[in-house]
């Protein structure tokens, strides 16, 4: 206990200087720069929201409009949301808690890493170096606003529990391996998709080099059928609409997968200034490190020495990131396009790029196995120590990208408050009503409807729907009198006008405004929001 409440303090340190200066104001400073974390803000606040009050309507949300599932158009987030849920129960912001939880999923992750790695080798600081690469590294660090990205705390534990469960012998035991596994998979599964389908990943080449006994088979297929059953809830939306043919097409892959040239960029403070000019997209972020590949390479030597079970560890994590390394590059590898047309998960995810983790997954847990090799070949305790520290500060720093950049939150406008105080119940439309190809920009309108609540017809995900294309077609016009027609016909009751976005079109729109018959204004602010609610027909 001593050993882990220091391990978790080490762990705090190193979230806190990674992610600076989140930490230092959490209600304040935000990565609201980026729609995604304004989604997550939004996913994470309607469910500890509807859990209590509108369980029937959990997965409706109140975006997208009157689309009944709309949580199911990116990751579940269902894990991250409970443990916010207090946050936001207490009053606290949508932009706190997302904060608080990106945090507590890098602090997380890194934990597991350590405590699987000091579980392996005994050795404290290997653990220590391993948790902070699983946690903090070239990929993680640019994918902040990404909360899932976050919470990779599963993988490191499915690892553990799967070899645990395959080189269990003992049938007394074997229900308690298998009750184990299936937890931790089914609390990734309600966390995120991509980890998930990574999860299944690790568990088949585990199962590759491990499983030699039909026990071992069973073991791990009723670990699966438990895990599905415990997150089938979560999963059921999904599964309707991957049964109703919805799928990532392998052109949409092709165009979101990375390169070779990914596995040599970081944008660090200290690998930067050399990888840079390798940089092409955001998606292309893979490289881990020197110190992270010398001490990966100082744990494979080390298996040449060690017992059985050390050496095919060595070979089941090498193997995982060469598996991450083939399908990180999408359709490019026949490798993919054969998976993808075998494993239906695979067809529901847009980012190929993203099996890059796999490999810095690897390479983590064999720095945590290096480190531990070298302290072996000290002979004093001193030395044992320096060797870890200097590890732990080594790749900290090459990993280190802050400060962060955040933008400053100041609240929801309470101009929104006005929509509860019609004799109806409100369904809203966000004017721009931004087209489909830049549906990103409906974040803020997201982000609001954290606090109001108000059914809206603007909303962003992972996917758009159908209905949200054909409205923008004509919503996008407003305030033309066609536009306003079919906001009406489609039935909205109330418009917020975001003067600022009309930028040089402001003055222009106000005016039309101020000649419309449909309209009455209810409300205005300082920042420019104008209130709108329709009359009645005459």
């Amino acid at each position: 206990m001593r050993r882990f409440t220091i391990a978790a303090g080490v762990c705090l340190l190193l979230t806190v200087f990674h992610t600076w200066p989140i930490a230092a104001a959490p209600q304040r400073n935000s990565l609201n720069h980026n729609a995604d974390a304004q989604l997550t803000a939004w996913i994470v606040s309607w469910i500890a929201y509807a859990l209590p009050h509108e369980p029937r309507h959990l997965f409706a949300g109140n975006i997208f409009q009157p689309d009944s599932r709309v949580l199911a158009y990116s990751e579940p987030f269902f894990v991250p949301a409970l443990m916010g849920a207090p946050i936001r129960w207490l009053g606290g912001s949508a932009v706190l808690t997302n904060n608080v939880l990106i945090l507590a999923g890098l602090w997380l992750s890194a934990l597991a890493g350590w405590w699987v790695v000091q579980r392996w080798t005994g050795s404290f600081a290997a653990g220590l170096v391993a948790g902070s690469l699983v946690a903090f590294n070239s990929h993680h660090l640019t994918r902040l606003p990404h909360l899932q990205a976050a919470h990779v705390w599963g993988l490191p534990l499915a690892f553990y529990a799967t070899e645990r469960l395959l080189g269990d012998r003992d049938p007394r035991t074997l229900i308690r391996r298998v009750v184990i596994l299936a937890i931790v998979v089914a609390a990734i599964a309600a966390t995120s998709v991509y980890w998930l389908v990574f999860a299944g990943a690790i568990v088949f080449v585990e199962a590759l080099f491990y499983a030699r006994s039909r026990q071992a088979w069973l073991g791990l297929v009723g670990a699966g059928v438990v895990a599905l059953l415990v997150a089938l809830p979560v999963l059921w939306p999904y599964l309707q609409l991957a049964g109703e043919g919805t799928r990532r097409p392998l052109e949409q892959a092709a165009q979101l997968s990375a390169t070779p040239s990914a596995y040599l960029v970081s944008l660090g403070r200290l690998d930067g200034i050399w990888s840079r000019r390798f940089f092409t997209r955001d998606i292309n972020i893979f490289f881990p490190g020197f110190l992270a590949l010398l001490l990966a390479g100082a744990g494979v030597a080390s298996a040449t020495r060690a017992d059985t079970e050390s050496r095919a560890r060595v070979a089941v994590l090498i193997a995982i990131a060469l598996l991450g390394f083939v399908l990180s590059l999408g359709p490019a590898t026949i490798v993919y396009r054969l998976a993808y047309s075998l494993v239906l998960p695979l067809q529901g995810l847009r980012v190929p790029a993203r099996f890059g983790y796999l490999p810095l997954f690897s390479i983590a847990l064999l720095a945590g196995l290096g480190v531990a090799a070298l302290e072996k070949r000290m002979r004093t305790g001193f030395a044992r120590a320096a060797v870890g520290i200097v590890c732990l500060a080594g790749v900290t720093a090459e990993a280190w990208h802050g400060p962060v950049q955040t933008v400053p939150f100041k609240g929801v406008p309470a101009i929104y408050k006005l929509l509860d105080a019609g004799p109806q119940p409100a369904l809203l439309v966000e004017a721009p009503f931004w087209p489909s190809d830049a549906v990103f920009m409906n974040g803020e309108y997201v982000l609001n409807a954290t606090e109001h609540r108000t059914p809206i017809m603007n909303g962003y995900s992972g996917v758009t729907p159908d209905l949200y294309r054909k409205r923008a077609l004509w919503f996008w016009f407003f305030p033309e009198q066609w536009a306003i027609d079919t906001m009406r016909k489609e039935g909205a009751t109330h418009v917020m006008v975001h003067l600022e976005q009309f930028a040089n079109e402001a003055e222009s729109v106000k005016s039309a405004l101020a000649k419309q018959h449909d309209l009455e204004l209810v409300a205005t602010d300082q920042a420019g929001h104008l209130l709108y609610r329709f009359l009645p027909k005459p």
